[in-house]
C-alpha cells in the first residue's frame, strides 16, 4: 500500500478536517477551448487551498512516531493555514513564522486555529531560516510546505481523487511553485492511468523549478513580482522534489502576468469564484494550449483561494491591458 492509499485508508478526511472536493465542469469555457474542461476546486478546501493535506499527513505521520510532539514551520500564508488547522485538529502545538508583510487575512486565518503566530522582519527566506534555525536548537520539528516526502504524499490524494471523479482524464494542468503539489499528483495518477499528460505551469516572472530542472541541478534564479505568488521563492538546496518533477512532467508551460490576470477574471465571470494568480495561471496555460487540447478531458487544479480584495482588484486593472 502507498504512502497516500494508507492515509486514506486511515480516515485522512474524517479526522483531520480535509475534504474531498468537487470536480466542476466549466460547460462555457469548455465550449470556448474544444475541449471537456474541469476545475478540481481546492479554492474551496476547509482552508481555501490544498495546503492542508500535506500538513494533515505528515502531523499525523509525526503524532504517531512521537505523540509529544510540537511542529514549527514558515509561511507567507495557505501552508501556514493548512499547518495550523492540522495541528488543531491533532492537539499538537504549533508555531508559525511569517514575514512581516504578511496579509492580515492570512494571518487572522492562522491565528484563529490556535497557532502561534510571530512576525519577524524581511521575506519568507528569513521566516523560514528562522523557523528551521528554532527546529535545529530546540525539541520543535520542522515541517516543510514541499521538500518532505509526508506532505508530498498528502498532496498526493488529490490524485486519487481526480482519477476516481473523471476516469476518463487526459490532462492535468497544475502550477509549480516547490513541486510538492505536482510531485504527489503526478505519482498517484500515473500510477492509477499511466497515460494522463501532467504539465507543469510557471509564471513567467517566476520559472524557479523549470529553471533548475533545465539547469538539472537547483541554482539561484532571478524573480521578478507575481500575481501567482503562490509558487514564487527559491528551492531548498536538497530538495527532493526537483528529481521528482524531473520525471514525472510531461509538459511545462509559462504564462504572462496579463494572461493570469485575465484567467482569473474568467474564473470569476464563469463560476463566481476568486482565486489566487497561482490558481488561475493553470488555466491560463490551457487558454494557451488549446489547440493541441482539442476534444480532450482537462483538468485545471485550482490551488487556492485566499486572495484579498484588494489583490484581486489589482490583477483585474491588469487584465485590462
Amino acid at each position: 500500500m502507498s504512502r497516500t492509499q494508507s492515509l486514506i485508508s486511515e480516515g485522512f478526511y474524517l479526522e483531520s478536517g480535509v475534504v474531498q472536493t468537487p470536480l466542476l465542469h466549466s460547460k462555457l469555457l469548455s465550449e470556448q477551448l474544444g475541449c471537456n474542461l474541469y476545475f478540481k476546486c481546492e479554492n474551496l478546501q476547509n482552508t481555501g487551498s490544498f495546503k492542508i493535506r500535506g500538513a494533515t499527513s505528515a502531523i499525523t505521520r509525526l503524532v504517531a512516531r512521537d505523540p509529544d510532539a510540537e511542529v514549527v514551520t514558515a509561511s507567507s500564508g495557505n501552508h501556514g493555514i493548512g499547518t495550523a488547522a492540522a495541528a488543531k485538529a491533532m492537539g499538537v502545538p504549533v508555531t508559525i513564522y511569517v514575514p512581516d508583510s504578511v496579509s492580515e487575512v492570512k494571518a487572522e486565518k492562522i491565528e484563529a486555529r490556535g497557532a502561534r503566530l510571530i512576525r519577524v522582519a524581511g521575506g519568507t527566506e528569513v521566516a523560514e531560516q528562522t523557523a528551521r534555525s528554532v527546529s535545529d536548537s530546540g525539541s520543535m520539528v520542522y515541517i516543510s510546505p514541499y521538500n518532505d516526502l509526508d506532505v508530498i504524499s498528502g498532496q498526493g490524494t488529490l490524485g486519487c481523487e481526480i482519477a476516481e471523479q473523471l476516469p476518463g482524464v487526459d490532462c492535468i494542468y497544475v502550477s509549480v511553485g516547490g513541486g510538492g503539489l505536482i510531485s504527489g499528483i503526478a505519482a498517484n495518477i500515473k500510477h492509477l492511468k499511466p497515460e494522463v499528460e501532467m504539465t507543469g505551469v510557471w509564471a513567467e516572472n517566476s520559472p524557479v523549478m523549470l529553471t533548475c530542472m533545465k539547469a538539472g541541478k537547483v541554482i539561484e534564479v532571478d524573480e521578478q513580482p507575481t500575481l501567482s505568488d503562490g509558487t514564487a521563492g527559491g528551492l531548498d538546496s536538497d530538495s527532493i522534489t526537483l528529481p521528482l518533477c524531473q520525471n514525472l512532467i510531461d509538459e511545462c508551460q509559462t504564462v504572462s502576468e496579463i494572461e493570469i490576470a485575465r484567467a482569473m477574471m474568467s474564473v470569476w465571470r464563469q463560476h463566481g469564484m476568486h482565486v489566487e494568480g497561482s490558481a488561475a495561471a493553470s488555466l491560463a496555460a490551457v487558454i494557451k494550449d488549446a489547440p493541441r487540447l482539442k476534444g480532450k478531458n482537462v483538468v485545471v487544479l485550482l490551488c487556492g483561494g485566499n486572495i484579498t480584495d484588494e489583490t484581486f482588484a489589482a490583477a483585474e486593472e491588469v487584465s485590462k491591458q
